[in-house]
């Protein structure tokens, strides 16, 4: 039996960045996630969200791929929103997202930074901690040598 433990960190926002993750919605949202993975065969270890954005952390499994863990967590996830009617307007999140490896003797510093999502942006924009990732993890660099 092979073993993997392969943390990553997702990251992403509503659309438009819109702040539209209400404190009733909020458990909605991240109880359906949670659910949802688990029936997925998908190991998310920590999920929280604010108003514009969400972060989670989940260990890919042998046969998964980001692209596929993605669209099963993020794609889904609007979709039921729609289905659940948890809104007025359509809920949709934005086409972007991050994702980062989290060595294994960091995970815990990930936990706490996710746990703490509401206090971290009480100083910190989704905008400001979205550039923040994109410099320390070096995407700029990389998109510009795409190019």
């Amino acid at each position: 039996m092979p073993y993997t433990k392969i943390w990553i960190h997702l990251i992403w926002s509503t659309k438009n960045r819109e702040r539209i993750i209400t404190k009733e919605i909020k458990p909605l949202l991240l109880a359906h996630i949670k659910e949802n993975a688990k029936n997925k065969g998908i190991h998310i270890d920590v999920v929280n969200c604010v108003q514009d954005h969400i972060h989670l952390v989940a260990s890919l499994g042998r046969d998964q791929t980001i692209g596929k863990l993605v669209q099963l967590i993020k794609g889904e996830s609007s979709n039921w929103c729609n289905k659940q009617k948890i809104l007025q307007t359509k809920f949709e999140w934005q086409d972007e997202y991050i994702v980062v490896s989290v060595s294994h003797s960091m995970i815990n510093k990930v936990r706490e930074y996710i746990n703490n999502q509401e206090e971290h942006h009480k100083r910190k924009s989704f905008m400001e901690e979205y550039e923040d990732f994109k410099n320390k993890y070096g995407f700029e660099s990389i998109a510009v040598k795409a190019e």
